[in-house]
């Protein structure tokens, strides 16, 4: 085996248990993804393997160091030399050309004389062109740091990759790139992913919960399946648990009138006598003794299917995913809401951001994907339809129309506020109190949620809380526009924002590099930048 997880605590200082006794393997070469709701330790539990963090129980024990693409690169004061696992050698090989002699220099190149070609071809192939390997790392982007450590694969070869998130920020380019390395790698892998499309090249999928991993033996698509029969599964026990409920109650019901027949025949042989009253006062006796312990047989077999049936119903609402339907924009459609004539755009003067200016035509429907690669300005180009930018050549021609704009940080929500307090500002119509607290139950916000601060939620827990002060405010916008909206959704978030679009008749303005989320949802149209 190339990792064995055996028996795993993780505790927060605090004592608050992450996780516990969590055991797992993979195999050599084995391709496995990790997967499960946000917070539930997954990142925490990659860090574990790479022996970043260790754990409060149990044992890890990998083959070979792991390398290790964090989610979140924070690595301010390197190099990109550094932050690549080279400088000692590259500081080593420009000794030597210098004129020294020490012998050193040459135990630390270890006569890997092309590390400095071999750098540049890594970058190079993540398209990280003209980049020099003693700049600092700090001036990239986020994606442009991810695939810096991405061209360190080719480097160092390692034995065992982990991965969080990989393609976060990456543009579609780069996760073609990434998709066949996973495909043609032959290297251990676990990945940490919402991205539908790399979790389907991996061949294995586990599932973290607050309950412990579980396996299953397929790739993400095998997996909703396997869900999908569980989910039945669930609903056939609990018909099942209902009928058995129903039952118990008839039959304790039909054991009561028994008694209170019994009881009735007896008072009335009391009356009319022939038999001694110590013996009619003991068959009685006997009769309530039996009657009652029947009673309690009966009650506990309810009590118990009860029981049953209450866990049943909690695991199938865990399992439940949230639903928020927008009624149907007013506006007909085919209404032209946008005309972009000759438009163009430009930071610095006299510099436009595309080479040829864009002509396009946006109706009331049409849901309309804009591509491109990191920085071709892909926001620059929303902002300027919405009116947000002026152009500095062409022009853009507006209708009347209101619009929702959902960014990948979530913005309108990243607010000093609670989320009731969130969710009463958007009460534009004066709702009574129990509807607006109704709202955020039914966004999977109960009551001990109410006073969490805002600043502290998780990228689904905002997607959900803004959707649901959407509904609050009954604003049904005639444009979503959707800016990487999935970037910080975990698979369940990402479902349901999935379905809320695909199930919302407006139009739809996307900017996206998760090609699943972008086919699921409907598009009928797209502008390459």
């Amino acid at each position: 085996m190339s990792i064995i997880v055996s028996d795993v605590s993780y505790h927060y200082f605090n004592q608050h248990t992450l996780f516990e006794s969590v055991s797992f393997s993979v195999s050599r070469g084995g391709k496995v993804s990790l997967i499960g709701n946000n917070g539930v330790g997954k990142s925490t539990l990659l860090k574990l393997l790479a022996g970043e963090l260790m754990p409060s129980f149990g044992n890890i024990r990998t083959e070979s160091k792991p390398y290790y693409v964090p989610q979140q690169i924070n690595i301010k004061e390197q190099t990109i030399a550094e932050a690549l696992g080279v400088s000692e050698k590259l500081n080593a090989l420009n000794a030597i050309f210098g004129g020294a002699s020490e012998q050193v220099y040459y135990d630390t190149l270890n006569d890997d004389w092309e590390v400095e070609n071999r750098c540049r071809q890594a970058l190079e192939y993540w398209g990280l062109e003209g980049i020099e390997l003693d700049s600092s790392i700090s001036l990239l982007s986020g994606g442009e740091k991810t695939k810096v450590l991405l061209a360190g694969l080719a480097l160092h070869k390692p034995e065992i990759v982990l991965l969080d998130e990989p393609t976060n920020h990456l543009d579609l380019s780069a996760r073609k790139i990434l998709y066949e390395y996973i495909q043609n790698t032959k290297t251990t892998v676990v990945v940490v992913s919402h991205d539908v499309s790399l979790l389907n090249l991996l061949d294995t999928t586990y599932e973290l919960s607050p309950k412990g991993i579980r396996l299953y033996g397929g790739n993400y698509d095998f997996y909703r399946e396997q869900k999908e029969i569980e989910d039945r599964s669930l609903e056939q026990q609990i018909d099942a648990e209902q009928t058995a409920l129903r039952v118990a109650r008839k039959k304790a019901q039909e054991v009561r009138e028994r008694q209170e027949k019994r009881t009735s025949q007896g008072e009335r042989s009391k009356q009319k006598g022939g038999i001694a009253r110590i013996v009619m006062n003991a068959r009685g006796n006997l009769a309530e003794n039996s009657s009652a312990k029947l009673r309690e047989k009966h009650s506990n077999i309810i009590d118990n299917t009860r029981q049953r049936l209450s866990a049943l119903r909690d695991r199938q609402l865990q399992n439940t995913e949230l639903k928020i339907d927008f009624e149907d924009t007013k506006l007909h459609n085919g209404k032209i809401l946008i005309s972009a004539h000759e438009l163009n755009f430009g930071y610095v003067k006299d510099k436009f951001l595309w080479q040829s200016p864009i002509d396009i035509e946006i109706r009331s429907g049409d849901r309309i994907h804009i591509r491109g690669n990191n920085g071709c300005g892909k926001t620059t180009f929303l902002k300027l339809l919405l009116g947000e930018l002026s152009p500095i050549q062409g022009k853009v021609i507006r209708s009347d129309f209101s619009y929702v704009y959902l960014d990948q940080e979530y913005e309108q929500v990243n607010q000093p506020l609670t989320v009731l307090e969130l969710a009463e500002q958007y009460n534009k119509d004066n709702l009574a109190d129990y509807e607006i607290k109704i709202r955020l139950n039914r966004a999977l916000f109960p009551l001990e949620s109410w006073n969490k601060n805002c600043q502290t939620l998780s990228g689904g827990e905002c997607m959900r809380l803004y959707l649901c002060c959407l509904m609050i405010s009954n604003h049904i916008p005639d444009i979503f526009v959707l800016d990487e909206p999935t970037n910080n959704l975990d698979l369940s978030s990402l479902s349901i924002l999935m379905e809320t679009i695909k199930n919302y008749r407006g139009t739809v303005l996307i900017i996206s590099h998760d090609e699943y989320f972008i086919n699921e949802i409907g598009v009928t149209n797209s502008i390459q930048l």
